[in-house]
């Protein structure tokens, strides 16, 4: 289940949330109570590839030598 991560406008308090992507944008109270707050943009999943490396050396435009 994806979680989404909360800021109440009025604490400034930061959350997460877990639910189903039907839900993502439903309303979610802060743990104080508080109605005024927002979604914010993640960028999890969005970085690459778990445990890579530099790239290899050689080959490929701009990674190479091809480009001068």
């Amino acid at each position: 289940m994806p979680t989404y991560e909360f800021r109440c406008r009025e604490c400034g308090a930061t959350y997460d949330v877990n639910r189903p992507m039907i839900a993502a944008n439903d309303p979610a109270p802060c743990p104080d109570g508080h109605a005024d707050t927002v979604k914010l943009l993640t960028m999890a999943g969005l970085s690459g590839r778990s445990g890579a490396g530099a790239p290899p050396a050689g080959g490929g435009c701009c990674g190479g030598g091809c480009c001068s």
